[in-house]
């Protein structure tokens, strides 16, 4: 699996941006730390998912192309799979679930991907998908569970090493477990000392139970401010990676990740959705006890004005208590 990492760096040159690492003095007297912060929330289409929308489409037949791409995702896989058709010409739709960001759909749309409502409490996403690929001929590009989208998140890290040579630890947020397994096998495949450690919401911890139990777990539409996470489970090949590859599973409170996206914005100066600062909310709440050389993979910066409004008035309305 780490040649796929390395084949889809290769790939993804002169597509993908290489996203900074950011630091700050403040955030390692916090935590006791060196704290090297990812910001994958400066890729295209703010969030780490284009590195495996590409890296997948981008690989597919002339035959498929021509057929079109339909996924399914909340927000961010989306975009990536709609902006990834438009560069390469290949009709794209998406089945997104009504109450995705607006944020995300809007720039699906503008994109120029069809997107295709879905109640979650009525139907799943994987079954509306099936359908039309049925029905249409579409090739399917999931969010996580696939080898060329799972080695393509990975290259995040990968990037993250050419950069800093070595990390004691590497926290990556957990969803399906895409960018995890992507990362730890990326990690492993170059410092096999380092710690990866996956940071899941308390409200959506299918992943953290399924790690430490190794049985497979699930969570239904779970209430985490953290969208992102709302997948109902690791996947058939992201769950025997994640079981290979990282260390440990903790999770955060949302209290704690309140916390995170307020530091990344008021000390950092950069927007960051609930989803991309789990790493962060880890290490600030106690959760994760951090020491010597840290990397933390900030996922994605795309959240709602509305949503961001309330995030960072919490704090005007405690100190008005």
């Amino acid at each position: 699996m780490f040649e796929r990492v390395k084949a889809a760096r290769k790939r993804l040159r002169g597509y993908a941006n290489v996203t900074p690492v950011m630091t700050s003095r403040i955030l390692n007297e916090l935590v006791g730390a060196d704290i090297f912060l990812k910001c994958e929330n400066f890729q295209r289409v703010g969030a780490f998912k284009f590195r495996g929308a590409f890296n997948t489409i981008s690989q597919l037949t002339d035959q498929q192309r021509e057929s079109g791409i339909i996924t399914y995702s909340s927000g961010n896989h989306a975009q990536a799979v709609a902006l990834v058709g438009q560069l390469l010409g290949v009709r794209t739709t998406v089945v997104m679930p009504n109450n995705a960001p607006r944020v995300k759909r809007a720039a699906t749309e503008a994109y120029g991907a069809s997107v295709i409502e879905y109640d979650p409490e009525e139907a799943t996403r994987e079954e509306m998908a099936d359908f039309l690929r049925a029905e249409h001929g579409y090739t399917i590009i999931p969010p996580f569970d696939h080898l060329d989208i799972i080695a393509g998140q990975g290259t995040a890290a990968l990037e993250l090493f050419e950069e800093l040579k070595t990390l004691d630890m590497l926290l990556v947020p957990c969803g399906g477990g895409g960018l995890l397994s992507g990362s730890a096998i990326a990690t492993k495949g170059i410092e096999p000392a380092c710690r990866v450690i996956g940071i899941e919401p308390e409200l959506a911890d299918d992943a953290t139970r399924s790690f430490h139990t190794k049985t497979l777990h699930t969570v239904k539409n779970p209430p985490t401010i953290a969208d992102g996470t709302r997948t109902p489970s690791l996947g058939k090949l992201t769950f025997p990676l994640v079981l290979e590859y990282v260390d440990d599973m903790r999770t955060v409170t949302e209290t704690a990740i309140v916390e995170a996206v307020q530091f990344l914005f008021y000390r950092m100066k950069i927007v960051v959705e609930p989803s991309g600062a789990l790493g962060l909310a880890a290490l600030l709440s106690g959760a994760v006890s951090a020491s010597g050389r840290v990397g933390v993979i900030i996922s994605g910066g795309n959240v709602d004005g509305d949503m961001m409004s309330k995030i960072l008035l919490t704090e005007l309305l405690n100190s008005l208590e």
